[in-house]
């Protein structure tokens, strides 16, 4: 960046003491002069304290609000034109912030940090993020390498447009990345490799995380383009009425209440399509 200045890295931490030993002081090397924000979200350890010996700015949470809503309060709070946003837990570098940086100076409005397979936490979160990347590639007509990445550099006043959006919980770089797609702001990937984590466990747990599978599937779909999830949802019940009401045709000659509820199924879904798109619409509308 020409002025370090106008920099910001956010780190949301919830008992992520063991991993800002490690990482605020290397980035306190590599960038002195930009603003480190450390948002302690509820915190029972010494994440707070470990930040301030670091020299770092805290904002302290009286209890867990969530990862999205940490971000959301470090980029409220955050002074730089540039926001960076990176986990406290050890597992992104200060070193790979430059490639970030440097990417966003060729005219993107975010440059998101693309994990390997080698950078999953585990088989199944890796086959999920996967199939997360080629459905939200599919919606946008771009490649998109790291939907769930929550190593990021943006453009403060293009990330601050879609705040209202971002939920409190831990789809917060779902959100922003399809929200920037949909506002046609140029998003950019850069591959990193990502550390072991350090400190406590991951606060993801098996059952919340299939939650969220299915969950991040309608929110990729309801982000963008709707009617890519509506319309063939809607041809795949009208199809199934058509081919059982052939069906019986041909066996009884009858037109089966069957039929009628597949095929009322289909126009009824695609309608919600239709209303999901303006609805859509109206959200990204921007004055002026």
């Amino acid at each position: 960046m020409g002025n370090p200045r106008s920099l910001s890295i956010i780190l949301p931490a919830k008992n992520e003491a063991e991993g800002l030993r490690r990482t605020l002081p290397a980035l306190r090397e590599r960038f002195p002069q930009a603003e480190v924000i450390v948002v302690d979200d509820g915190s029972t350890d010494g994440t707070a304290s470990v930040a301030v010996q670091a020299g770092a700015r805290v904002l302290s949470s009286p209890y867990s609000m969530g990862n999205g809503a940490a971000i959301k309060r470090g980029a409220r709070a955050a002074a730089g034109e540039v926001l960076v946003f990176m986990d406290a837990d050890g597992q992104h570098g200060a070193e790979h912030v430059a490639a970030l940086l440097a990417r966003l100076d060729e005219g993107y409005d975010m440059v998101v940090g693309a994990r390997d397979s080698s950078g999953q936490a585990s088989l199944h979160r890796g086959l999920a993020n996967a199939f997360y990347n080629r459905l939200a590639s599919w919606m946008t007509g771009h490649r998109i390498a790291d939907l769930t990445s929550g190593f990021r550099a943006v453009r403060a006043d293009k990330f601050r447009e879609f705040l209202y959006l971002l939920p409190n919980g831990f789809s917060y770089p779902t959100t922003c990345t399809m929200a920037f797609f949909r506002s046609a702001y140029p998003v950019a990937y850069v591959p990193i490799p990502v550390a072991r984590r350090v400190g406590n466990g991951s606060h993801i747990r098996p059952f919340k995380d299939g939650i969220r599978f299915l969950l991040i599937i309608f929110k990729i779909a309801s982000l963008y383009s709707p009617l890519k999830l509506f319309a063939p949802t809607a041809a795949a019940f009208f199809l199934a009425g058509l081919g059982w009401y052939a069906w019986t045709f041909h066996e009884t000659g009858r037109f089966t209440n069957m039929s009628m509820l597949l095929i009322s199924a289909a126009v009824i879904v695609f309608l919600i399509g239709l209303v999901s798109e303006q609805i859509t619409n109206l959200m990204y509308r921007r004055d002026g």
